[in-house]
């Protein structure tokens, strides 16, 4: 009997894993500007979603972001291109890791990020609604 429960249990959680949870528009994050010049932020990556979700930076000012994964298998990525604003960053976010990456926007603009991670045959994590928009100012 206690097969059947775990064998059940494990199906249930299966499918959990493929409905997406509705995202809740926050407000966005305006990444802080350090003693040293630099505009520090984190983003936590998590089940197909990013928080914050919307970040604002000043552009032609150095940016630090701690990405930072809370899932415990699932590994995640951040792109965010755009060659014409300086941004040309594709870093895997491995599970239950962190990383730090660095870049300095040239311009100001809306661009977005995403994860390009994808199980065959399972919509990609994108498509799930792991994405998020990165606003440069003046």
């Amino acid at each position: 009997m206690s097969l059947r429960i775990s064998i059940h249990c494990v199906g249930l959680f299966l499918l959990a894993s493929l409905i997406p949870l509705p995202s809740f528009a926050a407000q966005p994050t305006v990444a802080e500007l350090a003693a040293d010049g630099v505009q520090r932020a984190e983003i936590i990556a998590d089940s197909y979603s990013y928080t914050p979700d919307h970040l604002i930076v000043k552009a032609n000012i150095p940016v630090e972001l701690s990405l930072q994964s809370k899932t415990w298998l699932v590994p995640h990525s951040f792109v965010l291109k755009d060659a014409e604003a300086g941004l040309d960053i594709e870093q895997d976010i491995p599970a239950g890791k962190s990383v730090l990456i660095k870049f300095t926007p040239t311009r100001p603009g809306t661009f977005k990020f995403f994860c390009n991670k994808k199980l065959l045959f399972f919509k990609s994590h994108e498509d799930r609604g792991m994405k998020g928009t990165l606003e440069v100012t003046d």
